[in-house]
């Protein structure tokens, strides 16, 4: 028995308001993506591609068509189930790093664990496990405001990271750093790829896009190109 698509989109429709106001934010989108697929979602404002990022992250839901994640159907969960859902299946990563000011690096990375029940020691354990990988294992006790940009989203990257999802979804997420913020943490992104962990990203900018592997296109609700896309080596070049 074949392996399900990590995220199944089916006959996808959102629609906001009603009569002479309606809006259709998604119309009749199909898309799949497989385990260990790393994606950029383009498009400009008002495109849809914010619309799909929040369904397809259990943050909102269609109102017609279905949602299946890991072959689970989520279109019609609770907003419990939802939240269940997130917690352990998927990481977020956005363009604010949305830390907590009084609590350290290590302690922002636990907090997932926490609502996870995991036990202390784990989490702890886990937490230093998650930071060390985005080369933070030296910054374990800082607080937000003692780290740069790029280090408080690489924490952010920790944290999203740290309950092992089996999705990873990202933002614009490099779009309030420089441009040799932005490259350390495209190398992170792709690093935890190259390790098994499915990615997507939202992104309006295409020297980001480039180093994802499917860059799928939206305009006015709807899916307009989904092309292969050989990662570009020569990004670094392109953002300096």
């Amino acid at each position: 028995m074949s392996t399900p698509p990590l995220i199944c989109l089916e006959h996808l429709q959102k629609i906001y308001g009603q009569g002479e106001t309606e809006v259709r934010a998604l119309n009749g989108i199909d898309l799949q993506i497989q385990h260990g697929e790393y994606a950029a979602i383009m498009g400009a404002s008002g495109s849809g591609k914010s619309t799909m990022m929040n369904i397809i992250g259990c943050l909102d839901r269609p109102t017609f068509g279905k949602y299946f994640l890991d072959g689970q159907d989520v279109s019609r969960l609770t907003d419990d189930e939802l939240a269940h859902i997130r917690n352990a299946k998927i990481g977020f990563v956005f363009q604010q790093f949305h830390l907590l000011g009084q609590l350290t690096a290590l302690e922002n990375v636990m907090l997932p664990m926490i609502y996870a029940q995991v036990p202390p020691k784990e989490r702890r354990e886990r937490a230093i496990v998650a930071l060390e990988k985005v080369g933070l294992g030296h910054r374990l006790h800082n607080r937000p405001n003692q780290l740069s940009g790029g280090q408080q989203q690489r924490v952010a990257i920790a944290r999203a990271i740290v309950n092992q999802p089996l999705l990873l979804l990202a933002d614009e997420p490099t779009g309030a750093l420089d441009s040799q913020t932005t490259i350390e943490i495209l190398d992170i992104f792709s690093q935890l790829n190259a390790a098994g962990m499915t990615v997507v990203m939202v992104t309006h900018e295409p020297d980001v896009a480039s180093i994802t592997r499917r860059i799928i296109h939206f305009r006015d609700g709807q899916i307009r190109s989904d092309v292969p896309n050989i990662p570009n080596s020569a990004v670094a070049s392109a953002l300096l």
